[in-house]
């Protein structure tokens, strides 16, 4: 009767080992992707900064204009906007590019909150992928499964 017990609780926790593998590995590829859209993020900021100062700097497009080009200040206040903008995308690509790694090995859960709670900015699909990583993240389960991985031990 005890070792029913016993068998059934460990059937519960393979199975539940199986589960946390398989939102881990889903959470990881999303993750991957989140990096995917913030490179595209960064790229469109290159992109937009390149036209803006070709339109601003250019005097032979403004020739036919009576009013001139933009004053310099104009374009000198977009830069700011375009660090800004392209400092977001590359940090939020590089975290979720870490915590597509990290996810996958089970190692650094600090990190990969930190990115979840990051990526909760990014509305909607950064939001939603954000809450599902701290769901799965608070799961007993999965600490333990970072936690074990960050002793050595082995939890396939």
């Amino acid at each position: 009767m005890m070792n029913e017990g016993l068998e059934a609780s460990a059937d519960q926790s393979s199975a539940q080992r199986a589960i946390d593998k398989q939102h881990l590995n889903l959470l990881s590829i999303f993750h991957f992707v989140g990096a995917g859209l913030a490179f595209l993020g960064v790229g469109f900021v290159l992109v937009h900064y390149a036209l803006m100062s070709t339109l601003t700097n250019n005097a032979a497009l403004w020739a036919k204009n009576q009013a001139g080009p933009p004053p310099a200040e104009f374009f000198a206040m977009f830069k700011w906007f375009y660090l800004m903008f392209g400092g977001w995308f590359g940090t939020t690509l590089l975290f979720n590019m870490l915590a597509g790694f990290y996810l996958r090995a089970r190692k650094h859960r600090t990190v990969c909150f930190i990115t979840a709670a990051l990526n909760c900015l990014h509305i909607p699909f950064g939001t939603v992928l954000g809450i599902f990583t701290i769901i799965v993240l608070v799961r007993d389960s999965v600490r333990r499964s970072f936690e074990q991985r960050s002793y050595g031990v082995s939890v396939e």
